[in-house]
């Protein structure tokens, strides 16, 4: 595969194993509202971006809720979920990357002192040149986010891997003009994901050993 000097790492699902908590918090939210709750499967065929637009596809009323105070209740809930964690190959990953000498970096649609505070309690902090997150609990986009952290780099697009989990890294990388890994590890299936046309893995230790390789 065609060296890189840089890697942008997708936070939610990608480096963080959280799938089943956002279920999980979803799932009480429906259920406050008599409204059918999912599975990890079903959510993956579902989960997209812009968020709002996943909530309306998933049974909430928006039109009679208020988007802010469903935000902050489900980022309330989602913190505070037990099965939130790092995938079981991200600290190894982040290691050897760093070992082979790529600058890495954080770009995500969480807010950013959430993204902050995520971080920095898994101490991955040293891990990264830059941690990039949006200014809203909403999950709209982050390609705003990212076109600033590319004009931070300072580098040529061709230099940099985006590595995510959601057809929403694809759209994003294209923009950016960078290239684009997907994990199927995390918000959306891998049949999803493939319909891209990207590489398409099964883990992030799947793209330490594809980089290894190349």
């Amino acid at each position: 595969m065609q060296e890189f000097s840089h890697i942008i790492w997708d936070w939610n699902g990608t480096l963080l194993n959280d799938t089943q908590a956002c279920v999980n918090t979803l799932n009480r939210m429906l259920q406050v509202r008599n409204l059918p709750t999912l599975s990890v499967d079903r959510y993956r065929e579902l989960f997209s971006f812009p968020v709002y637009d996943f909530y309306n596809t998933v049974g909430f009323e928006l039109d009679n809720e208020d988007w802010d105070e469903l935000s902050v209740t489900f980022h309330d809930l989602f913190r505070a979920d037990d099965s939130l964690a790092l995938h079981a190959d991200t600290i190894s990953t982040l290691a050897n990357m760093r070992e082979r000498g790529y600058r890495q970096s954080v770009l995500s649609a969480s807010h950013q002192s959430i993204l902050d505070s995520m971080i920095c309690d898994y101490q991955l902090r040293d891990f990264f040149q830059w941690v990039r997150g949006i200014d809203n609990l909403y999950g709209d986009s982050k390609l705003s986010a990212g076109r600033q952290l590319v004009h931070d780099m300072g580098v040529h697009g061709r230099e940099i891997l985006l590595v995510g989990d959601s057809l929403h890294d694809h759209e994003v990388a294209q923009k950016l003009g960078v290239r684009c890994l997907l994990v199927a590890c995390g918000h959306q299936s891998h049949a999803r994901l493939a319909l891209t046309g990207n590489c398409v893995l099964d883990s992030i230790g799947d793209v330490a050993e594809i980089l290894n390789a190349g």
